[in-house]
């Protein structure tokens, strides 16, 4: 019978092991915080509604407010911030992945320091929307004020880091549209008053004009790369399914008239910021589109809905209306925000907008590439 020997390892080679087992450990957390492509974006900037507002809308008097629990609940600290899901928003998210900063904050916050505007920050406010008349409505900052803070930060920063400097941040800057939701489900098919002079056509046509006048206004003042964001299939969202179904309760499908006017709509989006590029590809202009839309639906109705328990009610409260101010302390909220495509009624939960990312992760990085 043979006899079984323990080799054990001499002292020298087990700290050498273990010295190797950190070493390659750190290079490897070092490798997934270093900057894909190694790329220069400076900074980034973001114009646009409830979708990426980080807080704007707390310095402002306006209802269309989410600095309040369950709000944040997921967040750092469990921090209601102003941001209307449980956690990070896609904008967040991409700004860590560039490597400029690990959350974007509100451009209204007086708090922020120099280096930290220096870094980017978001200009959007929830409840806003490409037709001025949206945001009025709802007392929040329209898009063309949004433009005219990012014109007074611009004259912030070169005062305080000089003309030349400023100038090499924008150029640098990505830049992110995300907006025109409240327009339609908010504004058009809510209230008569667009109704009464624009068919569902023309409307679209209109919003995308002044779509295309904020991607100039935008390039005018130095961006040069932006992309912007198409709209979701509204049909779908928990509250229009509410209003717009014959049996809220029973019939929790998709209304499919609205979401086909947000399809629609994105096909000439996206036709319209191709045009921009390819008439500016000569400045090496980078202007793109992102696609929500297509990803939404595999979330709600494709192989996605796997990934969720809940696709058609909000994680807050009954999720059936529920959003902003009826969205407080005092409303039921799931266990876990995770297993639901919505946070609230019309929002999405962290998990879907980390979901939205990484669907759309290869054109921003076609974006911060040089």
């Amino acid at each position: 019978m043979e006899s079984c020997h323990k080799h054990s390892l001499p002292p020298f080679l087990i700290v050498l092991f273990l010295y190797m087992s950190f070493f390659f450990i750190s290079k490897a957390e070092a490798s997934i915080k270093q900057r894909p492509f190694n790329n220069k974006v400076s900074a980034g900037f973001v114009f646009g509604d409830s979708t990426v507002d980080p807080g704007n809308n707390n310095y402002i008097s306006t209802l269309f407010r989410s600095n309040f629990p369950p709000y944040g609940k997921d967040f750092i600290d469990q921090t209601p911030t102003g941001r209307f899901t449980d956690g990070k928003l896609a904008t967040d998210l991409i700004a860590s992945y560039i490597g400029v900063k690990e959350y974007l904050p509100p451009y209204l916050d007086p708090s922020l320091s120099i280096e930290e505007l220096m870094t980017g920050v978001s200009f959007a406010s929830a409840g806003s929307g490409f037709d001025p008349l949206t945001a009025k409505i709802s007392s929040v900052v329209s898009i063309q004020k949004q433009l005219e803070y990012f014109k007074e930060y611009k004259r912030r920063l070169q005062s305080a880091i000089g003309k030349k400097r400023m100038e090499a941040i924008i150029k640098k800057a990505l830049f992110l549209v995300s907006a025109g939701t409240n327009d339609f489900v908010v504004n058009y098919f809510t209230l008569p008053i667009r109704r009464k002079n624009y068919t569902v056509t023309a409307y679209q046509q209109f919003i995308l004009q002044n779509v295309k006048q904020l991607l100039q206004d935008l390039w005018d003042e130095g961006a040069r790369r932006i992309a912007v964001t198409g709209l979701p299939p509204m049909g779908c969202l928990p509250v229009v399914i509410t209003l717009k179904s014959e049996d809220a309760i029973l019939e929790r499908g998709c209304i499919e008239k609205y979401s086909r006017v947000g399809m629609e709509y994105n096909q000439m989006l996206q036709y319209e910021v191709n045009s921009m590029r390819a008439r500016l590809a000569h400045h090496r202009a980078k202007i793109y589109y992102i696609d929500i839309f297509t990803p939404l639906v595999d979330m709600i109705q494709g192989p996605g809905r796997l990934d969720f328990d809940d696709v058609s009610h909000g994680c807050c409260g009954s999720g059936f209306l529920e959003a902003g101010f009826l969205c407080n302390p005092a409303s039921y909220v799931c266990l876990d925000a995770s297993k639901y495509v919505f946070f609230d009624s019309i929002h999405p939960t962290e998990k879907t907008y980390t979901t939205l990312f990484i669907a759309n992760r290869q054109i921003v990085d076609s974006m911060i590439q040089d």
